[in-house]
């Protein structure tokens, strides 16, 4: 069993672009802590594998990526669908990279969640660049209220408010633009 060293990571304005051939794998257990990872998620987290297995997978979780995003994430999760997003992950260094997000829940023979399979790929710059400034702003929403499930809201909200500019649903947004 690893033991991760609890230390603040400071954001670096570095980012670490993904390649149209890098697809970073992972699962983890039905809490979110990490069961594997490939290669590709070891170098672009810049963790070691012993690092990160049994880590919550949370860990890589950059600080410009809004809760009320990961709150709808698990939403979707809970009612055994897949979620496609768009993720600003945090290295080890301090470096970000930017991931088009496919998680699935996984099922045993009987139909129990055992865990969840993640893979990331390289998303669009188009859609990093629409939805950078959105993020922010959920953020700051997200800072605004003491209430954490009124700062949700609010916050997913603001994506909410700018799906409806684009006349589409998240998942249909996502899809045309990842």
């Amino acid at each position: 069993m690893s033991t991760l060293v609890s230390t603040k990571i400071t954001p670096t304005s570095e980012e670490i672009r993904m390649a149209e051939e890098d697809f970073i794998v992972s699962k983890t257990d039905p809490k979110g802590k990490i069961t594997y990872c490939n290669e590709i998620f070891i170098r672009f987290s810049g963790y070691e594998e012993s690092e990160l297995i049994t880590q919550p997978h949370n860990m890589i979780r950059h600080p410009d990526m809004p809760r009320s995003l990961y709150r709808f994430m698990w939403k979707i999760l809970q009612t055994k669908q897949e979620f496609f997003g768009i993720i600003k992950n945090l290295s080890k260094n301090g470096a970000y990279y930017w991931t088009y997000a496919n998680v699935t829940p996984s099922f045993d023979e009987n139909s129990k969640l055992i865990g969840y399979y993640s893979v990331r790929r390289q998303p669009s710059r188009k859609i990093i660049d629409l939805l950078g400034p959105i993020y922010q702003q959920m953020i700051a929403e997200e800072g605004k209220h003491n209430n954490n499930e009124k700062a949700m809201d609010a916050s997913f909200k603001v994506l909410t408010d700018f799906l409806a500019q684009q006349g589409l649903e998240y998942k249909e947004f996502i899809y045309s633009h990842a």
